[in-house]
């Protein structure tokens, strides 16, 4: 928090390699190390952004523009209107991104762990044929912090030579657990992925790491052309306005590195298992006490669960208790179209004790 207070008062512009050349290098070691936990290649690489929806946003404009690239050198004809396979537990910028590219959702089936898998992929890219230019898969959902299953979406996307693109914007921090990294599985096979540091990887506001696995498919996509850019564009830098949906841009991800080289990366993985033990605690507290059930069993750092006999408005009554008491801040979510309560831990200074509190002052 106090390196971006020294960020901000540098003014450092993110923007471009010769104009801000020790910022965008210290950006990408931060990069290379995101990369490094997901198994991308050495050339992997991308930029930080705003959020998950610029994210997001950005990754399905560059499945577009490879999509099209590929028919025009194949010779075929472009489909009249795009569209990208997604799960049922979509984060809900993706539908938002799709609306402002103009192109279609397809909301592929799940299996009984609420799961996108390549089989219903598979039956949703038979059905929509040529006009599918992405997947995306959500590793962590925002409700129930579900991972989808990777190894096989990954795979058929290679088979089929679809855009494979990951959402692990709350879910991929997991991935410097040693013991949370079967569960993403496959996440190696991301032609594009989005990992949100501001998360439950203690950064500030705002920033999230988008990584291309071959870079210049990202610049393909983004790179902004005009007279007065062309200066910048004459030596071949890596500039990271290159690589999303910007031009203008602050280095946000120097807090993130900065925190990396201070505390080193094994106090993120024991950081981030102590939330993962914390959620699996609260689970079992939440299944001893009689007015709560456990709607589902966590996997990553959320819990869900039901407060017995209320409504939804009880639920809302007794957030907004609890928020004016100062006492905790946890609000009501929907499931399955009833009201439940979520805890998402990404405090490893949180305590068991704590837990105990909110769920006694949910009686």
């Amino acid at each position: 928090m106090l390196f971006d207070l020294v960020v901000g008062a540098c003014s450092i512009y993110g923007g471009s390699w010769i104009e801000g050349a020790g910022a965008a290098y210290a950006e990408n070691e931060a990069l290379r190390w995101l990369s490094n936990l997901a198994g991308l290649p050495a050339e992997a690489g991308g930029v930080f952004v705003p959020g998950g929806t610029i994210g997001n946003l950005s990754a399905m404009v560059g499945a577009r523009k490879a999509a099209i690239a590929s028919f025009e050198a194949a010779g075929k004809p472009l489909p009249q209107r795009w569209a990208f396979v997604v799960s049922q537990t979509a984060h809900s910028s993706v539908p938002s991104a799709a609306e402002v590219m103009g192109v279609d959702v397809i909301r592929a089936e799940t299996d009984s762990r609420r799961r996108l898998t390549g089989d219903t992929v598979d039956a949703a890219l038979s059905q929509h044929g040529d006009r599918v230019c992405g997947v995306v898969a959500t590793a962590g959902s925002t409700n129930l912090g579900v991972v989808d299953d990777l190894a096989s979406v990954g795979a058929l996307c290679r088979e089929r030579d679809v855009w494979f693109h990951v959402d692990a914007a709350y879910g991929g921090a997991a991935l410097a657990a040693p013991q949370a990294r079967a569960q993403f599985s496959g996440i190696e096979h991301a032609d594009s992925l989005i990992i949100d540091p501001h998360k439950w990887l203690f950064a500030p506001y705002d920033c999230c790491a988008l990584i291309w696995r071959n870079p210049d498919q990202g610049r393909a996509a983004h790179a902004q052309h005009a007279g007065y850019l062309e200066f910048l564009n004459a030596f071949g830098d890596w500039n990271p306005s290159d690589f999303a949906i910007q031009l203008t841009r602050r280095a946000r991800g120097l807090p993130f590195w900065f925190s990396l080289a201070t505390y080193g990366s094994d106090a993120y993985g024991t950081a981030i298992q102590l939330t993962i033990d914390l959620a699996r605690e609260a689970g079992r507290q939440v299944e001893a006490a009689d007015h709560l059930r456990l709607v589902w069993e966590p996997q990553l750092s959320i819990v869900v669960f039901e407060r017995i006999g209320w409504d939804g408005a009880q639920y809302q009554a007794r957030s907004i208790e609890m928020m004016n008491e100062g006492l905790a801040f946890v609000v009501p979510s929907r499931h399955d179209g009833k009201p439940v309560f979520r805890f998402c831990f990404i405090n490893p200074r949180t305590s068991t004790e704590d837990i105990a509190v909110i769920i006694d002052a949910l009686r």
